[in-house]
């Protein structure tokens, strides 16, 4: 039941790596460890809410060490994890950071948001009226 959304795949990686790593068998709980973010190339819950809380602005245009990282911190809201306290904010990250990793682990490519970029200057010539109406005011507001 605990191990039912997971690949078999998954399951007998993790089971390899436990059994390599550890002098007894393996129980559900310590085969859960391992198929846990780190065993899907994600950072702990821990690591990750630090590398979002302190990824400068813009957010988006970071280097992040997983698409999920920053996808938790957008649910978690930005504002909320600059000003509250670890002890407030982490709880919140976490339990969207740990649906993304299930995500992750269900199979599921998480990708960043794409932003459009801005063209350098956007050219809008004035109508004639509009060049007409800027004229007048500016001599309104010099006194010619």
């Amino acid at each position: 039941q605990h191990l039912a959304h997971y690949k078999p795949e998954q399951i007998l990686a993790a089971v390899r790596r436990v059994t390599q790593e550890s002098e007894y068998l393996p129980t559900v709980h310590g085969v859960l460890k391992y198929l846990g973010a780190n065993a899907l190339g994600l950072p702990d819950a821990r690591d990750a809410y630090r590398e979002a809380c302190l990824a400068p602005s813009p957010k988006v245009e970071q280097a992040w060490s997983h698409p999920a990282v920053y996808l938790a911190g957008a649910a978690s809201d930005w504002f909320f994890l600059a000003s509250q306290t670890e002890k407030t904010a982490l709880p919140v990250f976490e339990k969207h950071y740990r649906a993304l990793c299930e995500r992750v682990a269900q199979g599921e490519t998480l990708r960043m948001p794409v932003v459009a970029a801005l063209p350098e200057t956007i050219h809008q010539p004035l109508t004639a009226e509009q060049r007409h109406a800027a004229m007048m005011k500016l001599r309104q507001h010099s006194g010619f």
